[in-house]
């Protein structure tokens, strides 16, 4: 497509272009608050100003190829590009409506949505279809944003509910850092998407020299570490990355990362049955993350074709759980959500592309 999209702008950006610069105000608003899907519904822009919007720029970076919606309400898209490559995204109801005994809404649904920020990823993970296929390309700005934006859009979500946002979908996020940190900063500005860098977090595999430049972008979001593997040997087996980052180099980027003194580091441990989920882990685990402000985020193996790895037992999880609380590691397990659905990260794109 020969036009550019505008969702690759930052609000900044837009200013420096569009005169007079009030103008990328407005136009971020029509977009991000109100959904538009055209130039032409921007009202309040002067007539040769819509014309020359579009004439050389487009509002779709993206498109909805399929939606799979499971019976826990959580909802996984594909989204096709203009180039026609696709990627996942998913968006999961944490938290329900409540409601009085009369009947009146206390509190509406908490929403957290998995973006994608890459087309394939290099990093090749044992345990994740994704990498199975390749890398193929980084996505823009505006092709990270729009996920959310059109969640957001198909699911009736108003602009100003706040919902969590995770950099945890197809890709590694460092590995396309410089669009990454722009994607943060549109959703965060107030004339966008208006949600806080608290509620963003950027799951990384471990790019310590990555995490050290993230650091000093100082974008006030949360990290989460990819771990799976309390031991070189092991986690080089399951994610060969380790090899250029192994697990000390991991610890030493995490030690300096800016961290709110009201948040903490998130460790993501991937349970894998006769793998990791015994007590010898959990025993240096909670060794390997002394001094570290950080919580533990047990994550069930979901099983699916072309991997040999299986779902672990609830009881060792909960002894795992058990033992790191015990020691003085803040530790959650994360709900399994869509297990009758194509869940897993590059499930529905790997199903879809061999229905072809």
């Amino acid at each position: 497509m020969s036009k550019i999209c505008i969702l690759d702008y930052t609000k900044e950006e837009l200013s420096s272009i569009i005169k007079p610069s009030f103008r990328a105000k407005q136009i971020y608003e029509w977009i991000y608050k109100k959904y538009v899907d055209s130039f032409q519904e921007m009202k309040n822009l002067p007539k040769d100003l819509i014309e020359e919007l579009n004439d050389k720029y487009h509002l779709e970076p993206l498109k909805i190829a399929t939606i799979e919606e499971s019976r826990d309400g959580s909802k996984k898209y594909l989204f096709e590009l203009n180039d026609g490559k696709t990627v996942e995204s998913v968006l999961l109801p944490m938290k329900k409506e409540k409601y009085d005994e009369d009947g009146k809404l206390l509190s509406l649904t908490r929403y957290t949505i998995c973006i994608s920020s890459q087309v394939g990823c290099k990093i090749g993970c044992s345990f994740c279809l994704t990498g199975k296929s390749g890398f193929l390309r980084n996505l823009t700005a505006g092709e990270i944003t729009s996920q959310v934006l059109m969640i957001k859009k198909d699911n009736n979500i108003a602009e100003n509910r706040r919902v969590n946002i995770v950099f945890m979908g197809m890709g590694e996020p460092l590995d396309n850092l410089d669009n990454v940190q722009k994607a943060v900063k549109i959703f965060s500005d107030p004339f966008g998407l208006s949600i806080s860098p608290r509620r963003q977090t950027i799951s990384t595999s471990g790019l310590s020299s990555q995490i050290k430049k993230l650091g000093d972008m100082n974008l006030g979001i949360l990290l989460a570490i990819s771990l799976h593997a309390v031991d070189d040997k092991l986690r080089e087996q399951l994610m060969p990355i380790n090899k250029a980052y192994n697990i000390e180099s991991i610890i030493n980027a995490v030690k300096k990362f800016p961290v709110d003194t009201r948040k903490r580091v998130m460790f993501e441990y991937l349970v894998i049955k006769d793998l990791n989920d015994d007590i010898k882990s959990a025993k240096k685990l909670v060794k390997l993350l002394h001094g570290i402000k950080a919580k533990v985020n047990l994550i069930f193996f979901n099983p699916h074709s072309g991997i040999d790895y299986k779902r672990p037992n609830v009881k060792d999880v909960l002894s795992f759980q058990d033992y790191l609380i015990k020691h003085g590691v803040l530790c959650t397990i994360r709900e399994s959500k869509g297990l009758d659905i194509s869940a897993a990260c590059g499930q529905l794109k790997d199903r879809k592309e061999k229905e072809l």
